[in-house]
């Protein structure tokens, strides 16, 4: 490979490699960027003659990045962020984002429970900004934020690592989920009896054991459980029909009841409470769009 220099580089393939790299596809990038689908197999020609690699090959599936690509997105997407940010300077109290977006990571809990309010709140703040979630949860958040897979995160703690800021918005619980037929008239709440003789459906992104099992154990309890999730969003369907029970985070338990005709109930464990932190790289200068999201998310989820 010839060596290169930036001034015989067509910085406008930075934004191609962008394309390329989040949407995995030659087509879909040209439609994003407003090109030829001709015009981006193009530039990712001369992509692969000024990295000296393929960047990316094709699958089944699209384009799949290579190791260098994976290597050279977070140095990418850096230098394209501080370019926009520099723009904002033109126009710092702009009203619009038109074209701009801002991703957030989050578990499927707290997209169900504030997606819909988080999404008119950061129209109104920031019209035309596009608000991106993607799933991330304490285990993987700080390396999400770190590699810029993500701009902020809504999580259950994980946001402790070095070069990451965060807040505390505020605490959250647990209950239970049940179909309302299973319950006796006027029943609004299980006892522990009845709650260990259900059969369960565990949420677990880990494994086998949950803070419920704990607890119980502490009782010399035992549960049974028919099935194990890694997602929230198919409960509705599992649970219907069934008199199992599910103890999630009350905030999903609730928006998830409101919405299908479930049932929540207080849970009758004591189960510890746990924080609900926002997250952000402070690595870089303060983004106006990230600026807005953050406030959008302290105003949808701050008592």
């Amino acid at each position: 490979m010839s060596a290169m220099n930036i001034e015989s580089v067509d910085l406008n393939l930075l934004k191609v490699f962008e394309a390329l790299f989040e949407e995995g596809s030659a087509s879909r990038a040209a439609l994003r960027l407003g090109l030829t689908q001709s015009a981006v197999s193009a530039a990712l020609r001369r992509l692969r003659e000024v990295y000296g690699d393929t960047l990316f090959v094709r699958t089944g599936r699209g384009l799949a990045p290579t190791l260098q690509a994976n290597q050279l997105r977070p140095l990418i997407a850096e230098a394209l962020a501080r370019c926009r940010q520099s723009l904002t300077l033109l126009d710092p109290h702009r009203a619009d984002f038109q074209g701009r977006s801002v991703s957030l990571g989050l578990s499927d809990d707290f997209e169900i429970a504030h997606g819909r309010r988080l999404i008119a709140a950061v129209q109104a703040l920031a019209p035309g900004l596009r608000l991106i979630f993607r799933q991330t949860h304490s285990q993987i958040v700080a390396t999400d934020l770190l590699e810029r897979r993500i701009d902020l995160a809504i999580t259950v703690g994980g946001c402790n690592a070095r070069l990451l800021g965060r807040e505390v918005l505020g605490e959250g619980g647990y209950a239970c989920l049940v179909d309302p037929a299973s319950l006796q008239a006027g029943q609004h709440a299980l006892d522990l009896d009845e709650f260990v003789a259900r059969e369960h459906l565990l949420v677990s992104s880990a494994g086998f054991i949950g803070i419920v099992d704990e607890a119980l154990a502490a009782q010399g309890l035992r549960r049974r459980v028919a099935a194990s999730t890694t997602h929230f969003a198919a409960l509705p369907w599992l649970l219907r029909g069934t008199s199992c029970v599910s103890t999630i985070p009350a905030h999903a338990a609730e928006a998830i009841a409101a919405a299908t005709g479930l049932r929540a109930l207080p849970c009758p464990l004591a189960l510890p409470r746990y924080p609900v932190e926002l997250g952000w790289r402070t690595v870089t200068p303060g983004d106006p769009a990230v600026a807005r999201v953050r406030e959008a998310i302290a105003a949808c989820l701050q008592p």
